[in-house]
């Protein structure tokens, strides 16, 4: 199926930066037809039925690679995963899951939006399934164990529920990471009244630049640059309680402001 060029790019991104296991699961899901269908079908629900932000193929792949990006700094730190911790995987299995669910967290908004987190679950099993069995056809533990923690991330990615790993907490922020101002504009463009809920989508479109760095204090440091004021809503509403229901804040710096000015430190 034809992907779009901004599609193509984040996956490229992605791949430059994993090997084994992880990369083998992330060329599988990327190729895989159905999924396609379902990112891009999440994303006619999202903006065009529902008047939200981006949902689909584009979305998932940031949240992907900004989950990507952590869980390297984590790990450039020595900061051991859960399941590394508990004796049940090895780190290449743990990113495994992270990447997995971040690719699935929003195919449940082609149902509806109330717990699409739940939705996501349900549509995403079969490729779970399927992708666990071509990974660890011999590991009985390993595919129960990854499957979970799967699902975990995908249940957890709305905040709503508490989580319990780093894996899951990566997923959770990755996620949030997404507010530049790109993600906001179709809707932007589409919506010709004003609504309810539209400081969302203002806010959004203040962020200029988000970017996931090594920190000085913490192994993460995230800096959001934003071209007003307004943005500081995206900030407050949407990224920092993502981050503070995460087990990943502990080795979190959070920064914010608008361009020429003074960083705010929120964490």
């Amino acid at each position: 199926m034809r992907r779009s060029s901004k599609q193509m790019m984040l996956e490229n991104a992605i791949l430059k930066r994993i090997d084994g296991k992880a990369k083998q699961a992330t060329e599988w899901l990327f190729a895989n037809d159905e999924l396609q269908v379902l990112q891009e079908y999440a994303n006619i629900v999202s903006i065009k039925r529902l008047g939200f932000n981006d949902h689909g193929p584009v979305h998932m792949r940031k949240a992907m690679l900004n989950a990507l990006i952590m869980f390297g700094l984590l790990a450039d730190a020595n900061i051991k995963f859960n399941l590394e911790r508990e004796g049940l995987a090895r780190r290449d299995d743990c990113l495994v899951a992270v990447l997995t669910a971040s690719l699935l967290h929003d195919i449940g908004m082609t149902v509806a939006r109330e717990n699409h987190e739940h939705m996501s679950v349900q549509l995403g099993m079969p490729f779970i399934e399927e992708l666990l069995k071509l990974l660890y056809p011999d590991d009985l533990i390993k595919h129960i164990v990854l499957r979970s923690l799967v699902i975990e991330g995908i249940i957890g990615h709305m905040a709503t529920q508490r989580i319990h790993t780093l894996e899951a907490g990566l997923v959770l922020i990755g996620d949030g990471c997404d507010i530049e101002k790109g993600r906001a504009r179709i809707p932007s463009i589409l919506m010709k009244k004003p609504r309810v809920g539209d400081i969302h989508r203002y806010s959004a479109g203040s962020i200029e630049k988000m970017r996931i760095i090594k920190g000085e204090e913490k192994p993460i440091r995230i800096e959001v640059e934003m071209a007003e004021s307004a943005g500081f809503f995206q900030v407050e509403e949407v990224l920092y309680p993502k981050i503070a229901s995460s087990p990943v804040k502990p080795y979190i710096e959070l920064y914010a402001g608008v361009t020429g000015k003074d960083m705010l430190r929120y964490l």
